[in-house]
């Protein structure tokens, strides 16, 4: 695939750095996500130097909106651990209780990982700008392996209790391919 790149401060010369990727493939979209620190925008290899500069701006003002909504409670630890003991009492029937939910920035290869024999459950702090229903996804799916260590088909049919499983499970994918992740398969 050919991609040209260009890194640069915002517009406005503050804030956070903008990656500017050019895809020969991609011939209509555009779009935007923050990978840590840095927000990276996708446009099609044709764009103008004004298109591409209309376009990042507006990313970059519709990001904003995107975090500014629901950004206290995806935030907070403590409302994702209540948000965690919500999602195991309706799907899981309070089957696993965690001793701990928590944001976390280390994780590059992961939506989210699960420590059974402690409780705990870290999520990846790149799914703070996905839907609150991917999230919910990830946590069902963490929640789960405070059950089932593996992933076996009881732990799949668990899962599979969260109604929006797959549609979350491809709409992660969809976010990983778009943005030239490679995330196990198995953890998503």
């Amino acid at each position: 695939m050919d991609i040209s790149v260009e890194a640069r401060r915002n517009a406005a010369g503050v804030g956070p750095a903008v990656e500017v990727r050019r895809s020969a493939r991609r011939r209509r979209t555009v779009s935007a996500y923050r990978d840590g620190e840095t927000i990276v925008v996708l446009i099609p290899n044709q764009f103008t130097a004004e298109q591409e500069h209309e376009w990042v701006a507006k990313m970059l003002r519709r990001l904003s909106r995107r975090g500014a909504r629901g950004k206290a409670v995806r935030r907070s630890d403590a409302a994702l651990l209540g948000r965690a003991r919500e999602l195991s009492q309706r799907y899981l029937d309070s089957a696993c209780q965690p001793t701990s939910v928590r944001w976390v920035s280390n994780q590059r290869s992961r939506w989210g990982s699960c420590t059974p024999s402690d409780g705990s459950i870290r999520l990846s702090s790149r799914l703070t700008q996905l839907p609150p229903w991917v999230i919910d996804y990830v946590l069902v799916h963490e929640l789960v392996h405070l059950i089932v260590p593996g992933h076996n088909e009881k732990f799949w049919r668990l899962v599979e209790r969260y109604p929006r499983s797959q549609r979350a499970l491809g709409y992660l994918e969809g976010v990983a391919a778009a943005a030239h992740l490679t995330f196990d398969e198995d953890c998503a």
